[in-house]
């Protein structure tokens, strides 16, 4: 165990270990609630109390933790990258879709389990079973039992693709004791701005690094061939205009857009595929009360001919649905959720259009929109607007495609420079494996 008097336990955080201890034997039913709501996975909910599923490779073990689906996607790259190193890699993630996702994607030699809940003993059971190697966490994952813990191990600690808006920087400036306690315990801070570098600095994060958004360097999502040709058949050469991971709140912007739209886009089809799949029944009766024949994917069905609104209500096929779009809006970026990760169709040549909270992803959406890749709109008037403009100016979408295919080719790099700063590590690792 490694010992500093920078890595003094504040009295805030040695409060929240015990009670998050105390806590554990109400944990049950917390699992039942958030099974009944449909937010764990029955049949692996021990995962959350650190009861692994799977036995434990031998050899060195890289552990990467990325919370949900964009998080997941942006580690990805460097899942491959350590398996050709010669590392086992487990995988966790917290949200039913990224485990869903994850079953998709990985590569059959990587592991996946779902996060712990962060109370001490699942925690330390977790570790007890995998006793990983190196810990590499996606973006900005703060718990502190899990920080504290993995650390006190001697288990490298580090952060990659970090980011940390303005309103989570000035929150924890309001605790500077804590965030400077945990912040401590990396051994390496890889942010995606400078602007996210001097957040972690200011907040006591001792070494940080400006690496880039490994975003930029995921490849773009795949589609089966037999599906996306059945889909390609069904719709026909209809123009698609696709709501890509919408919200609560979003899908009734979309329906009255379409509405206007399809008075000047004759045949007009549009996809609505929700961030939570399981919002497809709910996103139907809205559009079956707006007067539109809709169909769910979900239901083995495919558009026809009188299809106006499609509810894509299914996991990992977006690369389908991005490539059939003749335009995409960006969901979660009506509503104050602060936006969903554009990189994916910005990469496979779809128009982009999307509300003003984007705040999960600002420089991004600032880049796409200063050079012409994107288009800011604000309700369904504009949001009709600016779609009908793009449908029906084959010039206008090809200059936008274009400059977004540049600006992808230009913030490319990230995964490179995060694999030098990762190399260190990993070096040391493969001699301690050999002595």
């Amino acid at each position: 165990m490694r010992e500093s008097a920078r890595w003094r336990t504040p009295m805030l955080l040695r409060a929240y270990a015990r009670v998050t201890a105390m806590a554990a034997p109400l944990t049950p039913l917390l699992m039942r609630r958030r099974l009944e709501a449909g937010k764990e996975d029955p049949e692996r909910i021990n995962e959350r109390r650190g009861i692994a599923t799977r036995e434990r490779p031998a050899g060195s073990i890289a552990w990467l933790h990325g919370a949900s689906v964009g998080e997941f996607l942006s580690i990805m790259p460097l899942v491959h990258k350590l398996e050709e190193r010669g590392m086992t890699v487990l995988v966790t993630t917290v949200t039913k879709t990224a485990a869903a996702l994850a079953a998709k994607r990985l590569p059959p030699t990587a592991i996946h389990q779902y996060m712990p809940w962060d109370v001490p003993g699942f925690v330390d059971r977790f570790l007890n079973h995998w006793q990983p190697d190196i810990a590499i966490f996606a973006e900005s994952e703060l718990w502190p039992n899990l920080i504290l813990r993995t650390t006190a191990r001697g288990i490298p600690l580090i952060q990659v693709n970090g980011r940390l808006s303005e309103n989570s920087y000035k929150g924890w400036r309001r605790v500077p004791r804590v965030i400077g306690a945990l912040l401590s315990r990396f051994d390496l801070c890889l942010t995606q701005t400078a602007e996210d570098a001097q957040r972690f600095s200011a907040l006591g994060a001792p070494r940080v690094e400006t690496t880039g958004n490994l975003k930029f360097d995921v490849p773009a999502p795949g589609a089966d061939p037999v599906v996306l040709s059945a889909l390609t058949t069904a719709i026909g050469g209809r123009p698609v205009m696709l709501a890509a991971s919408t919200h609560d709140g979003e899908d009734e912007i979309v329906i009255a857009a379409h509405r206007a739209i399809e008075a000047r886009v004759p045949g007009l089809l549009t996809i609505i595929a929700p961030r939570h799949p399981e919002r497809g029944g709910r996103i139907a009766a809205l559009a079956n009360a707006a007067g539109f024949r809709c169909l769910q994917r979900s239901q083995n069905t495919l558009p026809g001919p009188a299809t106006r609104l499609y509810i894509a209500d299914t996991i990992g096929e977006m690369g389908v649905f991005y490539r059939v779009a003749s335009i995409a809006v960006l969901g979660g970026s009506f509503i104050t959720h602060g936006g969903q990760n554009p990189i994916e169709p910005a990469k496979l040549d779809v128009p982009l259009l999307h509300g003003p909270h984007v705040f999960n992803f600002a420089a991004v959406y600032a880049a796409l929109d200063e050079a012409g890749a994107a288009c800011v709109v604000s309700n369904s008037a504009t949001l009709a607007t600016e779609a009908t403009g793009l449908l029906t100016d084959r010039d206008r979408a090809k200059r936008q495609i274009d400059a977004a295919s540049g600006l992808m080719v230009d913030l490319s790099g990230a995964l490179d420079r995060t694999i030098s700063a990762l190399d260190p590590y990993l070096i040391d690792l493969k001699f301690r494996a050999r002595s």
